[in-house]
């Protein structure tokens, strides 16, 4: 695993616990000798027997389908990279050092660089479930099994966008290889109990165990579709693609992130919360991934924001939730369909929209050329839209260039705006664009607040047109309050809510 979060966090509560039970046994009087406790009555550990062996059976049942994975990568330099030449070069590597190639005048080194993490064993085929930052650029990878044996395997099938991939053993497989049981991770509530199994720090088939601390998590930050349980039952780097089970021995997630330790945390070592790929996620890849196809995810064919309290008013909305169309592709699923920039995405085929992460999943998800009914939120009335889901394309559009500074002020606002015109709108690639282009932002100032930047492009305020910036100047010098602007910026749109007072 070499993914990680820095969270500081303090833990004074052990002493207390530590006194407290000090003070629970009967202190010897003066001169005397302590009396001997007495046996445990086995109706008050009864409880804690069971649940020992419940998680022994749970580990018993997972730990055999549960591999590490090896990787190995050659990197190559040249001794000019080093000015203190081969013999430092050889305290520094020891005896990973080989022999040099002669390039010339020029030596060059290859020296391998190793990773470990974990995997575990989908079918008797040999088809093996990881992360894909354990196996992505690396030329060699190795597996061993819970009893010891090694194969050499290769990669069948990888999503980078959501941190999967499956390998597999090369040449003959085993015909008695153990294999794992995907649950339902929509199941899993917060406070269940999990285990954790895989190779932290290099201690192959290590088991710890936690519980479920939250569900959903989407702004870790670590793949382009995220949904993540959350977790503390410890894990490490090396857990890295083993599983996270439930107290039935059925994977409920893919082990992938963890969160560190601040100062006196230690560096990469778990702080408690962890992160796993749900299994539901999972499965509806794995027969693509298996047959080395790429993935195919569901496209509406607009840009989403989240709402946020400013945006709740704007758009007459009781609460700060769903997904807010700031624009609509031409041509898309979504035009056709009929929605429209400005409207809420509140449903998604019977599902509640919280905020734009969880819509761009629950999207993704779709099948292509599947219809989907979308609840949205427009003029302060719900409707609804069936939409014929779209392929999502394999490249990003092209970001916009940065426009050149120019002096036009709206110091009010801590605002240089100046009119788009036709050559400008080309150079900058905004040909048919009509607005008021931003040209530099005050530090500090309402501009600064509401997130406008150099570069963007105001097209609307209030949900008027701007051609240009007289055009906006009036709508400001009108607005008592907040002013609604639709902002486009490298090629996409979106909302942002500026405050006059």
């Amino acid at each position: 695993m070499n993914r990680y979060y820095k969270i500081r966090a303090a833990g004074a509560a052990a002493g207390f616990a530590l006194c407290a039970a000090i003070t629970a046994f009967p202190t010897a009087a003066a001169g005397k000798s302590p009396l001997p406790p007495g046996p445990i009555s086995e109706s008050v550990i009864a409880p804690a027997v069971q649940l020992g062996k419940a998680f022994a059976a749970v580990a018993a049942h997972v730990k055999p389908a549960v591999v590490s994975v090896y990787s190995e990568k050659m990197v190559k330099f040249q001794a000019q990279d080093f000015p203190f030449g081969d013999d430092f070069l050889r305290r520094f590597f020891g005896n990973q050092l080989p022999q040099p190639k002669q390039h010339g005048e020029q030596k060059e080194y290859r020296v391998p660089q190793r990773g470990m993490g974990s995997g575990m064993i989908l079918n008797k085929q040999g088809d093996i479930l990881t992360n894909y930052h354990v196996v992505s650029d690396v030329d060699e990878i190795k597996v061993q099994l819970a009893d010891k044996r090694r194969f050499p395997a290769e990669i069948v099938g990888v999503d980078p966008k959501t941190d999967v991939a499956v390998i597999k053993i090369k040449g003959r497989v085993p015909d008695n290889l153990p294999t794992v049981q995907l649950g339902d991770s929509d199941a899993v509530e917060d406070g269940n109990l999990v285990m954790a199994v895989g190779a932290p720090f290099g201690l192959t088939q290590t088991v710890t165990i936690g519980i479920i601390s939250a569900k959903g998590r989407s702004d870790v930050g670590i793949a382009d579709y995220e949904d993540f349980l959350q977790t503390d039952a410890p894990i490490n780097p090396g857990n890295s693609g083993g599983p996270l089970v439930n107290m039935h021995g059925e994977v409920i997630g893919m082990n992938s992130a963890i969160a560190t330790g601040g100062e006196g945390g230690g560096e990469g070592q778990s702080a408690g919360v962890g992160f796993a790929i749900p299994t539901n996620m999972i499965k509806a890849m794995l027969p693509t991934l298996m047959k080395g196809e790429p993935i195919t995810r569901g496209m509406l064919g607009v840009v989403i924001q989240d709402v946020t309290e400013d945006l709740a008013q704007q758009f007459h909305l009781a609460e700060a939730k769903g997904a807010l169309i700031s624009q609509v592709n031409k041509d898309s699923p979504a035009d056709k369909a009929g929605l429209k920039a400005g409207d809420v995405i509140v449903r998604f085929d019977g599902k509640e929209v919280q905020d734009n992460r969880q819509l761009r999943n629950l999207v993704a998800a779709t099948a292509p050329g599947a219809k989907a009914r979308v609840g949205v939120v427009r003029n302060g009335k719900e409707e609804t839209f069936i939409v014929t889901i779209g392929k999502m394309p394999t490249e990003a559009v092209a970001a916009a260039k940065q426009p050149a500074p120019t002096t036009d002020q709206f110091a009010k606002f801590g605002l240089s705006v100046q009119t788009l015109t036709p050559e400008l709108a080309k150079q900058l690639g905004l040909e048919g664009e009509h607005g008021a282009l931003i040209s530099g932002v005050d530090e500090g100032s309402p501009a600064a607040l509401a997130d406008l930047r150099t570069g963007d492009l105001i097209a609307e305020a209030n949900h008027q047109a701007i051609a240009d910036v007289a055009e906006l100047r009036r709508v400001l010098d009108k607005a008592k309050d907040n002013v609604l602007l639709l902002v486009k910026r490298r090629g996409q749109s979106l909302f942002v809510v500026l405050r006059v007072n």
